[in-house]
């Protein structure tokens, strides 16, 4: 049996209504339209970074970096590392998508990944826009799309 969508089963359910109930039919319909919308909705989740001015940010507008030393959608940076080049972390419940992945980190955490790059902040970036990361140790590169 094919599932069905929340507005599939509504309009199911409206086809079967009696001639009595059929004047509220556009109350259902409006209900199973606004279901609908609302279950897209939440299916739908935000990138976990956006390009501005050629390279990723984070939400915070903070620019991303990618370590050289990652392979293998592996990160390389731990312990001290991360602590200066502190990485993007996902959530529990966020989903990947496309070029969009999640690695698991050696402590744990999980953390985004860009076209299989594990991305991170540069704690010596104090405001959006800026870029003091890129270059660091000939290893350190803000991450482009």
């Amino acid at each position: 049996m094919t599932a069905l969508s929340p507005l599939a089963s509504t309009l199911t359910i409206l086809n079967v209504l009696t001639p009595a109930n059929r004047r509220n039919r556009w109350r259902a319909a409006a209900l199973a339209l606004a279901l609908a919308a609302g279950s897209s909705v939440a299916m739908a989740q935000q990138a976990p970074a956006m390009v501005k001015d050629g390279v990723l940010v984070g939400h915070n507008e903070m620019t991303l970096y990618t370590f050289d030393k990652d392979s293998g959608g592996k990160s390389a940076c731990n312990g001290p590392c991360a602590k200066n080049w502190p990485p993007l972390a996902a959530k529990p419940d966020d989903v990947t998508s496309a070029d969009w992945t999640i690695i698991t980190r050696d402590d744990g955490m999980r953390q985004w990944a860009y076209k299989g790059k594990p991305l991170y902040f540069w704690v010596k970036d104090t405001k959006p826009g800026e870029r003091t990361g890129d270059g660091v140790n000939q290893v350190w590169h803000a991450a482009k799309p």
